[in-house]
């Protein structure tokens, strides 16, 4: 292609990026809208995670009784066995069609995370499935399905946390119900569990523990942040050694289930060479207010959130208010960097019939603001998303969101919050057709020659698009998809890469040349969404893959 050489200014600045914003003066609590896709899942989306085949894997637990989706084989004659419905299932987003999937054993309130070759490992669950290790490998043909390995988990982990770890291109699995300890999937050999003081620490009896599902992000430096109730760690997982200890995030309240706050690593940026990681932690429940549920009072859930540097030798949590109480809610980065919290409740804790007074509006947070004009309310849905919900962003740039079950068994009446099956989409300001004319189009990754599989960390390659108006301050970020349950989303982060140069041909053709983060600590080998924005107005995604520099 013939080009003509354009100022390294070109790519992405973080100054021109928020001038650009406050130019075009987004309006963004009148423009994201909610449209319905299916009245009917078949499955409650306790779990949900998309793939690079730009499927979505939905899965519930097994012991819920019959869901709404009979299997077309069944060798029972009772109408009651769960095991002739399906409990997971296979959503396709461009024929908004699903398809059964077939689990063996009980996934309730299990983890999971994506390896680098962009398969699901999925661990625990309760009763038959807590020690289970479930594999799924994302397909085109539909002949795709759960798989379980022979080796098994040295300890139940039911409500535990796993994350991908790059330097053992497997995870770390964390905490659970009585599990005060973690271990690696896959291991060599037999499988040990290594026991983690902090997780006794910040244990409490009457709460169910309250440090259950605890957060976890894996800082640039190598080392695991781990969050739990109120207190945090940076973890040395390769020499078991607690490298520091953070201050208590204020509030008087619990953040890890049944509390169930929400936590991201906000954008990382090449600028500081991704140096600087900061974490967020949104919302949770008041002190006692598991127990006070067994008595039907439910107290108004937490407002604050904290913002906290882990890197570095000075930690502070810098705490600000949302608009109103939640919990339960999901928190996912966007390619524009801001946070988008979604789902979840005002008032009590997780659990069946344990929270009331559904967080029907989201809140869109913009970490670049000043404080105090950080948070902004978007539009209201109108279908309760409570305990067992969940939510994804899809490569078009929609926010899919399922699920909702505060009932032990699938019930459609007779309740104030049925069983919710129904999938809708949020589709955020940006992705209106009004903003087509500043969006960059087909867009495409090209590996370097010698690479035909993917980039390595620190190596450069190619991306082109069409761009039907002037470029204005272009950026590229990757997004690492997570594994979403119980207002979690596993694995998630996004990068801010380097542009080095930009060139420009015929027919509005650009090409970008774009260096991968560094570090397989930054950016852990595996698919990535891939997107270019253009004076603040997002490409759709195309995936891509990071391998690891020999």
């Amino acid at each position: 292609m013939n080009t003509t050489l354009i100022t390294r200014a070109s790519c992405w600045s973080l100054e021109y990026f928020l001038l650009i914003l406050l130019l075009f003066n987004r309006v963004v609590t009148s423009q994201w809208n909610w449209k319905l896709l299916l009245n009917n899942t078949g499955v409650v989306a306790m779990h949900m995670a998309v793939t690079h085949h730009n499927n979505v894997v939905i899965f519930d637990q097994t012991r819920a009784g019959p869901s709404q989706y009979r299997l077309r084989r069944c060798y029972s004659h009772s109408s009651d066995d769960s095991s002739c419905y399906a409990h997971s299932v296979e959503y396709n987003v461009l024929t908004n069609k699903v398809r059964a999937l077939h689990l063996a054993t009980d996934t309730w309130c299990s983890s999971g995370s994506f390896l680098s070759n962009g398969s699901l490992l999925q661990t625990g669950g309760n009763g038959s499935g807590s020690r289970k290790i479930r594999y799924y490998e994302p397909c085109t043909d539909s002949h795709c399905d759960w798989t379980e390995m022979r080796k098994q988990l040295s300890v139940r982990r039911w409500y535990a946390s796993s994350l991908y770890l790059p330097d053992v291109d497997g995870v770390i699995v964390v905490g659970g119900q009585n599990g005060f300890s973690y271990e690696f999937v896959p291991t060599s050999g037999s499988s040990e569990s290594y026991d983690l003081p902090f997780l006794h620490s910040t244990f409490e009896r009457n709460s169910k523990g309250n440090n259950l599902y605890p957060f976890l992000h894996l800082s640039s430096d190598g080392n695991l942040f781990i969050f739990a109730n109120r207190d945090s760690i940076l973890f040395d997982y390769k020499n078991s050694k607690v490298v520091k200890n953070f201050p208590t995030i204020p509030g008087y309240g619990g953040r890890s289930y049944p509390s169930s706050g929400s936590s991201v690593i906000l954008p990382l940026n090449y600028n500081d060479n991704f140096s600087k990681v900061e974490v967020m932690v949104c919302g949770g429940a008041a002190r006692g207010a598991y127990s006070a549920t067994q008595r039907d009072r439910y107290y108004p859930a937490l407002r604050s959130c904290g913002r906290m540097v882990i890197t570095g030798d000075r930690h502070k949590w810098r705490m600000e208010n949302m608009p109103g109480p939640r919990l339960m809610s999901d928190m996912l980065v966007l390619p524009t960097g801001d946070v988008l919290i979604i789902n979840g409740a005002k008032r009590g804790c997780a659990g069946w019939n344990r929270a009331s007074y559904p967080a029907l509006e989201p809140y869109l947070y913009q970490p670049e603001q000043p404080s105090g004009q950080r948070f902004q309310v978007l539009t209201s849905t109108k279908i309760a998303r409570l305990y067992h919900s969940s939510a994804v962003i899809l490569p078009d740039g929609r926010i899919l969101v399922a699920g909702g079950n505060p009932n032990s068994r699938y019930v459609s009446h007779g309740v104030a919050h049925p069983t919710e099956l129904r999938l809708q989409a949020l589709i955020p300001d940006y992705m209106s057709n009004q903003y087509d004319h500043l969006r960059p189009s087909n867009v495409s990754i090209i590996y370097p020659e010698q690479s035909n599989s993917g980039v390595k960390n620190g190596h450069e390659f190619s991306v082109s698009f069409i761009l039907g108006t002037e470029l204005n301050n272009l950026s590229v970020v990757a997004y690492a998809s997570p594994f979403a349950t119980h207002s979690l989303s596993m694995n998630q982060r996004l990068l801010r890469l380097e542009c080095t140069s930009s060139g420009i041909g015929g027919e509005g053709q650009v090409e970008l040349t774009v260096v991968a983060p560094p570090s397989i600590y930054v950016a852990p080998p595996g698919y990535y969404m891939l997107t270019v924005g253009n004076g603040g107005i997002p490409s759709r995604s195309s995936w891509f893959k990071i391998i690891p520099s020999k």
